[in-house]
């Protein structure tokens, strides 16, 4: 029987499907797995190479994997997609074989795994973001709400904020819209709350990294954004010059050159927002 060398894993929430080849690179089988049963059957085999597409759980598994003696490796999944056999066909089996070809291919670039240390300061600065969201539409609900009775106010967060507590014993509106301003400021308020605990684990996290620091010495880089490159990042040798994280981060122009014509457009915004 040939032996495992290399697995293509396709992660979902409920169920994992696995496609397995041997050194020649030659699919042995498939099978499907679920989210206990992968964990427990990882144990058993010899170690092999263990391929992934980095997305949500994919560094959970990578650690798990790493600590049973396997070597997992992340791709992101713009470079898995062209290999997947079907491009009208896409279902678990063969989105695990595209990853298992894709992780074959000697020119592959791969995802860091993250430790746990940076996955729980991105974390803050997620939860950060979405409390933010969720404050701009509440404001943006206030406001819109206040325009049918003839209220109008400025732009900014700021201004809502000073004009509610008036608007909340104002008289002339009725007693059902004041109630409700006075649970959009609560609701505010816990928001505001929420975001600064956020902040504060974050740039608690940029004053003890030693690259948060260095990062905070250039122009224009403030404690959440030096922790955020931190934590995302983690080792910049994984890039192998400037422009490559450029391009990463979606700093570059795009690029339609063919025949010697350089060709570029604007830049990709491709990186993480």
């Amino acid at each position: 029987m040939n032996e495992i060398t290399t697995v293509g894993v396709d992660l979902a929430k409920d169920v994992i499907v696995v496609c397995t080849a041997d050194a020649a690179g030659r699919t042995l089988f498939f099978k499907q797995f679920g989210f206990r049963d992968f964990a427990s059957r990882a144990a058993n085999p010899p170690p092999c190479t263990v391929a992934m597409e980095a997305c949500s759980s994919a560094h959970f598994w990578a650690r798990t994997l790493m600590a049973l003696g396997h070597h997992p490796k992340l791709l992101a999944p713009d470079f898995v997609k062209p290999f997947r056999k079907s491009q009208g066909a896409k279902n678990d089996r063969n989105d695990a074989q595209a990853i298992l070809i894709a992780a074959l291919q000697p020119d592959m670039r791969f995802v860091s795994v993250k430790s746990l240390e940076q996955q729980s300061i991105l974390a803050c600065h997620r939860m950060r973001e979405g409390w933010k969201v969720e404050r701009t539409a509440l404001i943006n609900r206030v406001r819109g709400l206040l325009a049918e009775f003839g209220i109008w106010l400025g732009r900014s967060a700021q201004n809502l904020a000073r004009s509610l507590p008036r608007l909340i014993q104002e008289e002339e509106l009725p007693a059902r819209i004041r109630a409700l301003l006075s649970h959009a400021q609560e609701h505010l308020g816990q928001l505001k709350a929420l975001m600064e605990r956020c902040e504060l684990d974050i740039c608690q996290h940029a004053r003890h990294s030693e690259a948060a620091q260095r990062l905070s010495t250039l122009n224009g880089i403030g404690p959440i954004t030096a922790s955020a490159i931190v934590a995302t990042v983690g080792n910049a040798r994984d890039f192998r010059n400037g422009r490559q994280m450029a391009s990463w981060v979606g700093l570059v122009p795009k690029q339609s050159s063919s025949g010697g014509k350089n060709r570029l457009g604007k830049i990709t915004k491709r990186g993480d927002t």
